[in-house]
Order: C-alpha cells, then structure tokens, then sequence
C-alpha cells in the first residue's frame, strides 16, 4: 500500500471534506501527508505534481508513483478505498476452496 498526499488551502470551500477522508484514513493505518497550499513548502511540493487546484488528492505507490489523483474535486471515502486497497478483494480466500 502506498500513501496519500492531500493539498489544501485556508479559504477552500471544498477543503475540510477532503482534508476529513484524510483523517479517516488515518484511522484505518494510511500513510497521509497534508500540504497548505498557503506556505512555501506546500506550494512546492504542489508544483512537483502541476497542482493548480484546491482541493487536489493524490495517491502514489511504494515507489512514489501516481496511481491516481483528483483534482479540484473530493472523491467519495470508498472511491479513494478503491484505489488504495485494489487487490484487497482478489487476495481473500474463495469460497468453498479448501486446501487439499
């Protein structure tokens, strides 16, 4: 599993949903790394990605490639899921598989 990075700003409308996935999140054991777009160090680790819009949610993978972002957007919790846990379903034993 990889990690999370949430890009905000103070006066965001869209903000404070995108900013409480990340804290869901954090409760289930993801890595979330959260930038204010409003300071230097936010807006640099911003322009690395070319985001130009708040609020920006991107999630990368061990290695620290994107697998998928939303821009400008806040996704559902379960979408966000979807693309951290994909093999999570495929990896779960079948039923009436048994070993023998």
């Amino acid at each position: 599993m990889g990690f999370i990075k949430i890009f905000t700003k103070a006066k965001c409308p869209k903000c404070p949903a995108a900013k409480e996935i990340g804290k869901e999140l954090k409760k289930e054991g993801v890595s979330v790394l959260n930038y204010d777009l409003d300071t230097i160090d936010g807006l640099a680790e911003a322009s690395f990605y070319s985001i130009r819009s708040t609020p920006s949610i991107v999630i990368e993978d061990e290695e620290e490639r994107e697998v998928i972002s939303w821009r400008g957007i806040v996704p559902t919790l379960q979408e966000v899921k979807q693309h951290l846990f994909p093999l999570t379903s495929s990896l779960s034993p079948s039923p009436g598989r048994g070993e023998g």
